[in-house]
This record gives C-alpha cells, structure tokens and sequence, in this order.
C-alpha cells in the first residue's frame, strides 16, 4: 500500500513539474515575442528618421531674403514711391513704424549665433503689422516675407507682447483721479450731449480655433469658439478699460460681473468723483458709464428702457444715450477694420490671441493720439443739420460678432431707477434738451 502511494506522488510530481516547465516556456516565448516587436518598431521609426531626413538646413529661396523678401524690396519701394500704399499695407503712417520700432526695437533684437544672423527689429515688426492688417496664415506671410512660418509664429507673439510691454500704461491706462474721470465726462457732453457719461461699454467675441482638450467652455451661442474681448470707450473713440480672455460661452453682463472694472465701480474704488449737479441748482447725480441691456441697471451703469409701451419722453431718453453709446460700437468697428485679423478665426493659442487682441487695442489708441483726424473717415457720421446717422466706412469692411444681446436675469436698485427717471426729465427739460430730439422719435 505505500509502496502505490509512493509511486502515484511520484507520477504527481512529474506531471507538475511538466506542467511548470510548459508555463515558463509560454512566458519565455512572449517575453520573446515582444522583444522582437520591440527592435521591429525601432528599426521601422529608425527608418522613417532617415527617410525624413532635411533635405535643406534652410531653403535656398530664403536665403534670398535680402535681395527679394517684402521688407527689404517692397517696403523700401513703397516708402520712396508711394507713401499711401505703405500706409495701406501696414495700415499705419511710415512715421509710425518708425517710431514703434523706436520703442520695442531693444525688446525684439536678437543675437546672431554661429550658425545664422538674427532678424532684424524692423523686419519682425512689419511681419507682425502685416499678419494684424490681414489675418493672413503663417504660410502666406512666409512666401512675401521669406522667413519661415514656424519663425513667423514666434515673431508675432513676441512682438505684440513687446507692445504691450512698452505702451501698454502709456496709451491703455484706465483714468484714476476725478480730475481725470471729470474730463471724460466733459468730453462726453460736449460731443455726445449726454451728462456725467464716463465712458461706453459693450464686449465683442473674438473667433478662435478651439483649444486643446477644449471641450464646450469657448463655444459660444452662436455656434463658434470664442474668447470675448470687453472694453470701455471715451467720447474720442480711444479705449479706456480692455479685459479679453473670458471664455465665449458667457454674456455681456456675465463677463462684466467678473472683470476689475465692474469690482472698481461698485466699489468705489477707481478714483470717481463724488455725485455732483449736471448744472447749478439741479441735485447731485453720479458719474457712471453706459451700456446696453445685457448690463445691470446701477447708479453707475446706465443702460436704455425698455421698448415696450414707451412714452415720447422715454424714446428721447433711449435716442440721446444710443448717442454716447454708438461711439464703443464705432471703437470696436474701426478696430476691425484697420486690424483685420480680428475678423477672422485665430489659430495661435489662446493666451498668444489675447496678446494679439490687446496689443491692437494698444496700437488703436496709439493712432488715436499721434493721427486723430486720419480715422475719422471710418467713423459714423452725423448730418450737420438733419443729424441723421451716416454710416462709416466700417461697416463695409465687417464687424466683430456681438455678445449676447439680453441677459434679463439682472434686477434694478430703486436708486438706479429714480436716476434713470431724473435723466428722462432731465434730457426732456428746457436745460436739457437738444433742438433736434424731437425729430429723432
């Protein structure tokens, strides 16, 4: 009987050990397999490194920069022949160019190494000119300029945020002193005829390739992606407050609610004048911007009454602000047209389109100073005796698609509502009143 037991633990252990044996053998085979698929998948991408091999360091024909790029001949062509022409393919004065280039030149210079001479400042300022005045791709510009589109990408980018760097506070800088905000104003009046306005407000969506992993958070209503470009205008047309960035899915007042500006009003922390009367003897009434009725409705942000059941006085009141309010969709239009590359749909990503945007606001303003007559052919214009609108050139060359035009979840202060009320009286009023309201509505 042992002598069975023993011989039956025997045939066990053989057919275990045969059976561990057949196991390592598997294992030893895929560890196999896998090495070989390992050195075929490294031999297949070692060969598809020299089949992409450069053919070129740099193309011959790029070379030829110098001799044939738009820079060096065109550009030079149009400044001795015809300044205009110059003028209209970098939408700004040779004057300038070189006064901008004057400025960021030391933070676009590069060194030239070993192998390449660096490109020079003036040649990366037109390269970014050109691509703001067009939209044009990184390609396109390549083949004029004859640098290549990769290089191009870079340019531009550093570039606009070496305007922004230099100009950014110069010509970009919100007021914060009541002298300076009583000046807006002033301005405000005497132009538009609307009392103690501080500025327009109105947001734009400026169309982007959607950004990785993106999702839905830049897809706006209107069936695009989108980052939304918010700003402020004065009575010349010149922005006073930009904020860009917000994802495109928001509204105008939603945008608004997040932004420094909006935190500063309602605070009071942006350097106002306190409330003061529109003409001695009237009541103190504070300064505050407007807008349309996507915003809230406060003592610091006017915006138009409703249309329905309006009375003649109420019509006056919604004609004389669209007044002042006309002149941020003026701003926004003339922007476009000069930098056309808002109108189309950016690539770059989405903090270098921010830096794109902000800088043409930057370069708007900068027009606005050194040439404020050289714009105004663009503008809306008013007939000198029927003051009937004439609409500017810019609305031929297209718009910047508009934020969402009502957003009715805001409520209204009571103070806000009786200062709305004073102004209806106060625009209807002998002291108050325009000749030609009444014509208006």
């Amino acid at each position: 009987m042992d002598m069975h037991q023993t011989e039956h633990q025997n045939r066990v252990l053989v057919l275990l050990a045969a059976h561990a044996n057949l196991q390592l053998a598997v294992v030893a085979a895929a560890l196999l397999e896998d090495e070989e698929s390992k050195k075929k998948e490294e031999r297949k991408l070692a060969a598809m490194r020299r089949k992409r091999r450069r053919r070129y360091w740099v193309r011959p024909w790029l070379l030829r920069r110098p001799q044939m790029g738009q820079y060096e001949r065109l550009l030079t062509e149009l400044m001795q022949e015809d300044t205009s022409s110059y003028t209209n393919f970098l939408r700004m004065e040779p004057a300038m160019f070189q006064g901008i280039l004057g400025k960021i030149g030391h933070r676009i210079t590069k060194e030239d190494t070993f192998w390449r001479k660096s490109l020079e400042p003036g040649l990366r300022l037109a390269i970014t000119l050109r691509y703001l005045a067009t939209g044009n791709s990184y390609r396109s510009l390549m083949y004029g300029f004859r640098v290549a589109y990769n290089t191009i990408s870079n340019i531009i980018r550093e570039v606009c945020e070496a305007i922004i760097a230099e100009y950014n506070e110069d010509v970009l800088a919100c007021p914060t002193t009541p002298e300076e905000w009583r000046e807006v104003a002033k301005l405000f009046y005497s132009r538009w005829n609307f009392p103690h306005c501080i500025g327009a407000i109105d947001g734009k969506h400026v169309a982007i390739k959607c950004p990785p992993k993106g999702g839905s958070v830049y897809f706006n209503y209107k069936g695009f992606h989108s980052i939304v470009l918010m700003a402020l205008v004065d009575a010349d047309y010149k922005f006073l407050y930009v904020d860009c960035g917000a994802n495109g899915a928001g509204s105008d007042g939603g945008v608004f609610n997040d932004t420094l500006l909006r935190e500063g009003l309602e605070e009071g922390t942006i350097g106002l004048p306190p409330p003061e009367p529109i003409l001695p003897g009237h009541r103190p009434l504070p300064y505050f911007i407007v807008g349309d009725d996507a915003f809230p409705l406060r003592t610091w942000l006017m915006k138009p009454l409703p249309l329905r059941n309006m009375t003649k006085e109420q019509r006056i009141y919604n004609y004389r602000l669209s007044r002042a309010r006309r002149i941020v969709e003026n701003a926004f239009g003339i922007l476009a047209a000069r930098f056309r590359c808002l109108l189309t749909t950016m690539p770059q990503r989405t903090k270098t389109v921010e830096s794109i945007v902000i800088a043409c606001c930057c370069l708007h303003n900068l027009m606005r100073i050194t040439y404020p007559t050289a714009q105004n052919i663009m503008l809306d214009h008013e007939d000198p005796i029927t003051h009937r609108i004439i609409p500017g050139t810019w609305r031929a060359a297209g718009e910047i698609d508009e934020m969402p035009p009502t957003n009715r979840g805001h409520s209204m202060t009571e103070a806000a509502k009786n200062q709305r009320q004073y102004l209806v009286d106060f625009v209807n009023s002998e002291e108050g009143r325009v000749p030609w309201q009444d014509d208006m509505v």
